[in-house]
Formats: C-alpha cells, structure tokens, sequence
C-alpha cells in the first residue's frame, strides 16, 4: 500500500516528502475536496522534492464538463503531474463519466502515455447527488483510466467509512484489483482507521487531514507522516 499526501504548497510537499510518502498530491482545499492548485505550484513542488517521487495533481471537483476537464488535465500533465486526478462531483449517468473520463484519459495520453490518469467518485455520492464509486471500476477500465480512488466530496470531517460500509469499499479494491486498474482510498482517513484501511488493502491511501493533526486547513506535519509511515508498516 502507498502512501499519498496532498499538500499545497512546497514547504508542505518537503515535510510530506521527507515524511515518507510515495507520491506527492498537489491540490488546493479551498477550491473542494479535489481543487485545483496552479501550474506553477506544480512545477516548484517538482523541483523542491528533486523529482524523486511521482507528483499527482487534482484538476477539480467537476460536473458535466468534458472540454473543461481536458484542458485542466493538459495543464496539469504539462506542468510535470505524474498522475492526474479528476473528480465526478455532478456527474449523473455512467454515460457522463465514460465520456468526461474519456477525454481526460486521451488529454493525458496524448501529452505523455507514461502519465496516469486518476478518476475519483465520492463515498458521499448520495448527498452530493453523484454516481455511485461502485460504478467506476468499470468505466475507468473500459475508457483506459489507471487508477480509480474514492474521496468524500464534502469536507466537513465526516469519513468515507461513515457513507460505504468496509464491504462496499473491498468490493471497490477488489474490482479494481480484477480489472487491471489501480485503487485509492481517501476521504478523511483517521489514524484509527488503518486497521479497516489494511483489511480494504487499496494500492493507496490519501491522506491530508490526518496529518495536519485533524484539520486539513492546518499545515502539513513531517512528524505526522512519519508516523502514519510507520503504522502502515
């Protein structure tokens, strides 16, 4: 399991980096759960690390937008993202995401084949009036996406644990798992969730919160991160 952490600016990607995660996620909490960081900001984390951890970038919690949505996932890819996230915040029907996730999918292709393409769905998908994340491992494999990821969509301390039970998030994993795609798991994950987390075992975990000591307004803790290393072993 990998350990990803989103900071948003680089004084916090250097404590996530020395912290011990994988992969650095840039975003920016004030603009939602996946809100976009600037072009630059990706660029200046990349260089404060050295490039020696892949770099995720969140383009934005999006409704039914796909030209939208591929032009941020170009930024995001030609600013040096390794892996770029998309969220279906408002997305409706499963034909929506298969064609807004399409398209981000050739966005990024089409820059870099190498690079990956996240889509997220949301655990809260009944309050935010979304599809369900149940549905995603099948689309993003039919659209050629390499990681799909669960979030909570409202950040307002509530988990992903407290909308999908831990059956609902294994049969996630293990579809995922099934169709060649890579799973996430986040959405307000607490240190006293990890024993559930390593019984889901996704291929990452996402995490921010968690370690800024509980609020995610907070600045990232190098100290934090090295513990949540050291718990997921």
């Amino acid at each position: 399991m990998e350990l990803l952490v989103s900071p948003i600016n680089t004084d916090e990607a250097k404590a996530a980096f020395f912290g011990g995660a994988d992969i650095i996620d840039v975003k920016n909490p004030k603009e939602g759960s996946l809100g976009a960081n600037f072009p630059w900001v990706i660029s200046a984390v990349i260089e404060a690390i050295e490039s020696k951890k892949p770099v995720s970038a969140t383009i934005g919690d999006f409704n039914y937008k796909p030209g939208t949505a591929s032009l941020a996932a170009l930024g995001a890819a030609t600013a040096g993202a390794d892996y770029i996230k998309v969220g279906l915040y408002d997305i409706q029907t499963a034909e929506q995401a298969e064609d807004l996730l399409s398209n981000v999918v050739q966005s990024v292709k089409r820059c870099d084949p190498n690079k990956m393409a996240v889509a997220a769905a949301y655990a809260d998908y009944r309050r935010i009036n979304s599809i369900s994340p149940l549905l995603l491992p099948e689309i993003g494999a039919k659209v050629g996406a390499d990681v799909v990821m669960i979030d909570t969509g409202i950040k307002d301390g509530r988990s992903a644990f407290e909308f999908m039970t831990e059956a609902e998030l294994t049969t996630f994993v293990d579809a995922a798992r099934n169709l060649n795609l890579r799973s996430a798991l986040a959405g307000a994950i607490r240190f006293e969730d990890m024993e559930m987390v390593k019984r889901i075992n996704p291929d990452i975990i996402g995490i921010r919160g968690m370690v800024c000591g509980g609020d995610r307004n907070d600045e990232i803790k190098q100290e934090l991160v090295e513990k949540l290393r050291a718990q997921m072993g």
